[in-house]
């Protein structure tokens, strides 16, 4: 079949659930040769070459600045900028991934973990290298099938995939060189991060800890996939050794962090690693970001209430063997899902004594503070409010957060700032050299948080210990979400990690915008949520040039130089967290599409082709039924098992179906057949038969079809 023949009808079988084509792949398990005359990647070349005219690593260096050396894009000629190719991913599932460039090869992955190497310079195919994930594991992924990008090293390109496996693929033909499952997949287990690879060492983590899993960093060996070294972030439940290289630190500090009874004995504890793992090249370790705990709630998950170590902390393990060096946890005894997973930046900054280099590691988690720790101790230097909050009303002289007693919510809610789906997410920040700012792609998006009455531990279902429903009205008018979407803020932040202080800031209409590449041009990119991509002046802020993408353009963008022409790349698509479970913060303007790679370079004329989805027929499809209390049950097992993924109050972005407009609610057969029976697993969407009994299942309904009603009488319906 011809591969643009077959992106012809791809668009709409996507929708169906289909499989993209495989293409070039071996036998899972399978080893093939390395390619001849294709120039290795290694530690070194990593170290010298990344970020000027490669991009050989997801945060540009192993610093993770994100910080070009390129400079022919400038704030002189910007505006000159164009597009020179784009390229379609065939999907309408969220895209998170960074470029990586190397001999002009890149090197990007969309949803469901496929793999894609273009030729860098004009975005013509070279290979296409799917997984052939079972799409049932989508009811797994807490925040969309995404995947943030692949490594390269030793002729190998090294892919997460979303099912828990690591694969290396040949770089030049992208056939399969070995594969290794890095999780319990009975397990509700998730991989969406980018790999780091140093030293022949592949590094990767995992999520999962909205379900009930314990999570780890691991190390496998680059050549082989097997494993070398694997640190946990959380202990066992009998607090014993495992074995691995986490053990001692748990002997140290860990263990007494947490109680001997509570949800973390039988769900796992949480603490995955999901995105920021950073290599210091000074101190030879491996500094990583660890995420929240499972669950949620600490009453339910460790009622002693203690720190819970390594929890929403940053961790530093020696790189060759991965034993503990130090941690600092941003978050003690996180209650919000206050991750600090967010992107960790190691720089040099003048806070020595007399204003002599000292190295840091500078990070804006989940929890609304810019932090600056010494690199090679983990020493609290400084922590600052980088958004508005009421959580917290600072920091002590140990970076311990200053808690606001009502943020220990109970059965009643506490609306909170940030939320969780935070200050700041995975979208990347960056770091210039040159201005001494780091760029932060911050939001405001609240939460009111409140204990689930109905809690019970559950570690293969999603089970936070939060009542999601608790304040929500059985039938919210369509004022209802327009008054969310008003509490809903962006903003570009630069950041005076010295001063400790906002430099500048340049306000978005909308949260969940894009990550951050600086430039030695003097430029800062951001893609923006309502499909803008702009380049601003990194020392004032002032907006030099913008081009729609005709998509979102959350991903963190990149650069590089091919036979003397710099471009700059961005990923696009919908999907992500936010689109799933934040429908009502769209605007009707925007409208879902298929992802893409786009790419810029001065002079180009290119367009981008429309390919955005047909719209969905906005009418209910049966009359509404049940009582008041039957909806109002409805409400509360929607919002347990169905807002994640379709939006709260009913309302998704169009990522996936929206119920309220959605065929088999208007038949009861059909709907017990989707959502107990499994009909569209293949789909990803399984059967909810262990958390839901039929009469749970048609109070949804009942729900689903009173705010289809309602939304539907307000748009001048019956």
């Amino acid at each position: 079949m011809n591969i643009r023949n077959w992106r012809s009808w791809v668009a709409p079988a996507i929708l169906a659930g289909s499989a993209i084509l495989l293409t070039g792949c071996g036998e899972r398990g399978v080893r093939t040769a390395e390619p001849e005359g294709f120039a290795a990647v290694d530690t070194a070349r990593i170290s010298t070459a990344s970020a000027g005219e490669e991009w050989l690593t997801y945060g540009g260096t192993y610093d993770e600045q994100r910080h070009s050396k390129l400079d022919q894009i400038s704030t002189a000629n910007v505006g000159e900028l164009g597009v020179a190719w784009t390229y379609d991913l065939a999907t309408n599932r969220g895209v998170e991934s960074t470029p990586i460039v190397v001999d002009g090869v890149m090197y990007v992955t969309s949803a469901w973990s496929v793999v894609y190497a273009l030729d860098a310079k004009t975005g013509a195919e070279k290979w296409v290298y799917d997984p052939g994930v079972d799409r049932a594991v989508g009811v797994k992924a807490c925040c969309d099938v995404v995947n943030r990008g692949v490594a390269v090293y030793d002729r190998k390109v090294f892919v997460g995939v979303i099912d828990g496996r690591l694969e290396a693929l040949n770089a030049e033909t992208g056939q399969l060189v070995w594969s290794t499952v890095t999780v319990d997949q009975s397990k509700p287990y998730t991989i969406t991060g980018a790999p780091r690879v140093v030293d022949g060492k592949v590094l990767i983590g995992n999520g999962g800890a909205e379900l009930g899993v314990r999570g780890y960093l691991s190390a496998y060996d680059t050549s082989s996939g097997d494993l070398v070294w694997r640190f946990y972030t959380v202990p066992n439940p009998i607090k014993q050794p495992d074995g691995a290289a986490s053990d001692d630190a748990f002997v140290k500090v860990g263990n007494v962090s947490w109680g001997d009874t509570g949800a973390w004995t039988t769900d796992g504890g949480g603490g995955t690693v999901w995105d920021s793992i950073v290599y210091d090249e000074v101190n030879k370790q491996i500094i990583f970001g660890v995420g929240n705990g499972s669950p949620w709630n600490r009453t339910f998950r460790d009622p002693a209430g203690g720190d819970n170590l390594f929890l929403s902390s940053i961790v530093a393990v020696d790189a060759a063997t991965g034993a503990y060096k130090w941690h600092f946890q941003t978050t003690p005894g996180d209650n919000w899902d206050y991750t600090a997973t967010q992107t960790i930046i190691l720089a040099d900054l003048p806070l020595g004594e007399g204003g002599a280099p000292r190295r840091v590691a500078m990070q804006a988690p989940k929890n609304g503070f810019f932090y600056v720790v010494d690199a090679a101790t983990g020493q609290f230097l400084s922590g600052d409010a980088f958004v508005p909050m009421n959580w917290a009303t600072g920091l002590d002289a140990n970076g311990r957060p200053i808690e606001n007693p009502a943020a220990r919510y109970s059965k009643a809610p506490f609306e909170q700032t940030p939320g969780p789906l935070g200050a700041h997410n995975w979208q990347p920040m960056a770091f210039s050299p040159q201005t001494g700012l780091a760029y932060i792609p911050a939001q405001e998006i609240p939460q009111a948080y409140a204990e689930d009455p109905r809690f019970a531990s559950r570690p293969t279902g999603w089970n936070t210990g939060i009542d999601f429903s608790a304040g929500v009205p059985p039938i919210a008018p369509p004022e209802v979400a327009k008054m969310l979407r008003s509490t809903l803020k962006g903003r570009l932040i630069a950041w005076d990690p010295v001063a400790r202080k906002q430099k500048w800031s340049v306000e978005h209409d909308n949260a969940w915008n894009g990550g951050v590449l600086s430039t030695a041009g003097g430029l800062v990119f951001q893609g923006k949520l309502n499909g803008d991509f702009a380049a601003y002046n990194a020392a004032t802020g002032e907006k030099l040039w913008s081009h729609p993408l005709k998509s979102g353009g959350a991903s963190g963008p990149g650069t590089y130089m091919i036979d003397g022409e710099q471009y700059v790349t961005i990923t696009t698509g919908w999907g992500s967290a936010f689109a799933l479970a934040a429908g009502f913060g769209f605007d009707a303007k925007v409208s879902p599409s298929v992802g893409k790679v786009v790419t810029f370079k001065l002079g180009a004329t290119g367009e981008i082709a429309d390919t955005g989805l047909a719209p969905v027929e906005k009418t209910p499809k049966a009359a509404a039924f049940g009582s008041l209390a039957t909806i109002a049950e409805g409400t509360v097992h929607y919002a347990r098992n169905c807002a994640v993924c379709h939006g709260p109050l009913g309302i998704s972005s169009g990522v996936l179906p929206d119920l309220r407009w959605s065929a088999i609610t208007g038949n009861k057969d059909a709907w017990k057949g989707v959502v107990l029976d499994g009909n569209l697993a293949a789909n990803g969407m399984v059967s909810f038969a262990d958390y839901l009994t039929p009469d749970e299942a048609e109070a949804i309904r009942s729900y689903v079809l009173a705010q289809a009603h309602a939304a539907a009488k307000a748009n001048g319906g019956n």
